[in-house]
């Protein structure tokens, strides 16, 4: 049963307070959220996970650098307004957070709050759980709020997943690991997928810190 939501008096909300019942109005104007932590409102219910782990947010943030690179330099960068990482989507009923979400062809700085996001982009985690969450249940919202393309970035299966909205309906695109997306929403940016990819493998071959002696100082 979930619990409901706290009162202004009580304390941050943080990992005890997951399963909490809230409003999306709640939820939206909540201040007191432990920022240690990743929030969700799945129908009405709070999510609460820790952040991702380093194979996640590197090639997150390579990505964030490729495509800062390409709006400072490139004669076409204009086209992308905004780019951020971690950012909460409003969905129908739902909260997500997205792993990245990318505003294009505005000619303006966006709202976060209000311009829903031209591209978002997922890494998917290692849990049945997640992938099922990035590849159908956030598929499904993001594509209903009208998100022109969703990128699955799946490392385990060495991957890119392109959703994309259009006229005729969504469209489903698949980037092998060796090969290069491109997408009109950004014309001349080029993605070369094996670039995040070992950013990510980076992480997984790293050897594990032994823990110390007893009695070592």
């Amino acid at each position: 049963m979930s619990r409901q939501a706290p009162t202004a008096q009580q304390t941050r909300i943080g990992p005890r307070s997951a399963g909490m019942s809230m409003t999306p109005e709640e939820f939206d104007t909540t201040t007191t959220f432990d920022d240690r932590y990743r929030y969700e409102l799945i129908r009405g219910v709070l999510v609460v996970t820790p952040p991702p782990g380093p194979g996640e947010r590197d090639p997150n943030d390579e990505l964030g650098y490729l495509l800062r690179r390409y709006r400072d330099d490139h004669p076409q960068g204009s086209a992308l307004d905004l780019t951020l990482p971690e950012q909460t989507v409003a969905t129908a009923a739902q909260r997500r957070r997205a792993d990245r979400a990318i505003w294009a062809g505005l000619g303006r700085v966006p709202d976060p709050e209000k311009d829903f996001p031209t591209v978002i982009v997922e890494f998917v985690s290692a849990s049945r759980r997640d992938h099922t969450r990035d590849y159908e249940e956030k598929l499904r919202e993001y594509l209903a709020a009208g998100v022109a393309e969703y990128w699955i970035i799946d490392r385990f299966r060495r991957i890119m997943t392109v959703h994309r909205l259009t006229p005729g309906g969504a469209v489903t695109l698949v980037v092998q690991a060796n090969e290069t997306y491109q997408t009109d929403r950004l014309p001349g940016f080029a993605l070369p997928l094996a670039r995040l990819l070992t950013r990510a493998d980076d992480w997984s071959r790293k050897p594990r810190r032994r823990p110390p002696a007893p009695g070592a100082g």
